[in-house]
């Protein structure tokens, strides 16, 4: 069973990605396919520096993440170039690895999807679980968690479609306003039922088959 981890910045859906890969599920977490897909001497990264210029590399020719996101967040067309550069490159790393985890036999697997709903990805995915928190305390992870000055926190969080709508349209939502023990609490709740669904939808594609 496939199923997509997502939420709006500073939700906490990295932190669940976390706790189920503790638990021993298959997660592929965004941030390391979008490493991947501009490691040094990729296609990736070239076409990066190609279209955005060699300020946005570090001394050892790695990207800085840090200048890059900086840049364009101040430019919607500049970000949207970035996207279509990136996003189509970490979506065939994503099915990759989705494919492996079901040639492996995996009754579950998990990828952390961040704009699963702003590129229209949620049909791709048995079950779609949204990470939540309240806009102000999402905002106030990002400015004192994450080091971002508050306008460009803002920007990022009104980039994303707002957190009602994903609720709305996904099948679960683990709510992140509490402690981190609270959260984990939820997450392996939602966890077991979700190997349940796993198991049962294994069980009836066998009985299908036989």
């Amino acid at each position: 069973m496939a199923v997509a981890l997502t939420g709006n910045a500073a939700a906490g859906k990295s932190t669940v990605a976390g706790m189920w890969a503790a638990a021993g599920v298959p997660v592929v977490r965004a941030d390391d396919l979008a490493r991947e897909a501009v490691a040094p001497g990729s296609e990736g990264l070239a076409e990066v520096v190609a279209t955005f210029g060699p300020e946005i590399l570090q001394a050892d020719g790695s990207l800085d993440r840090g200048a890059l996101r900086d840049r364009v967040f101040r430019n919607p067309g500049e970000r949207a170039r970035l996207e279509e550069i990136l996003h189509p490159r970490i979506a065939a790393l994503r099915d990759r690895w989705m494919a492996l985890r079901r040639e492996g036999g995996a009754p579950l697997a998990v990828a952390e999807i961040p704009l699963l709903f702003e590129v229209g990805l949620q049909g791709d995915y048995d079950v779609v679980v949204c990470v939540d928190a309240h806009e102000e305390l999402r905002l106030e992870r990002l400015v004192k968690g994450r080091g971002l000055q508050e306008e460009d926190a803002r920007r990022i969080m009104s980039s994303q479609v707002p957190s009602p709508e994903k609720r709305r349209r996904s099948h679960f939502v683990l709510d992140n306003d509490g402690s981190r023990e609270e959260l984990l609490e939820r997450s392996l709740a939602l966890l077991d039922l979700l190997r349940a669904r796993a198991r049962s939808k294994t069980r009836s594609g066998a009985a299908g088959t036989s």
